[in-house]
């Protein structure tokens, strides 16, 4: 398993574009699974994380809040 640099707060561009047309995401919530929030549109989902693995493509911006 590959291991990813991301955060609360942090800016994630994920492989497939929301509805709305963003492709990017916040990072609301972590632990088991995450919770983001359209940067675009503002819906909010939560996924496993295993699944949110697969579905990221980097990071766009990092808080630097929690660095």
């Amino acid at each position: 398993m590959e291991n990813r640099d991301y955060g609360l707060g942090d800016i994630v561009e994920l492989k497939k574009k929301h509805p709305c047309g963003s492709y990017n995401w916040k990072i609301l919530r972590m632990g088991g699974e995450i919770k983001l929030k359209c940067t675009g549109c503002e819906h909010m989902v939560t996924v496993p994380r295993s699944k949110f693995n697969k579905m990221i493509k980097k990071v766009v911006e990092h808080n630097e809040n929690n660095k």
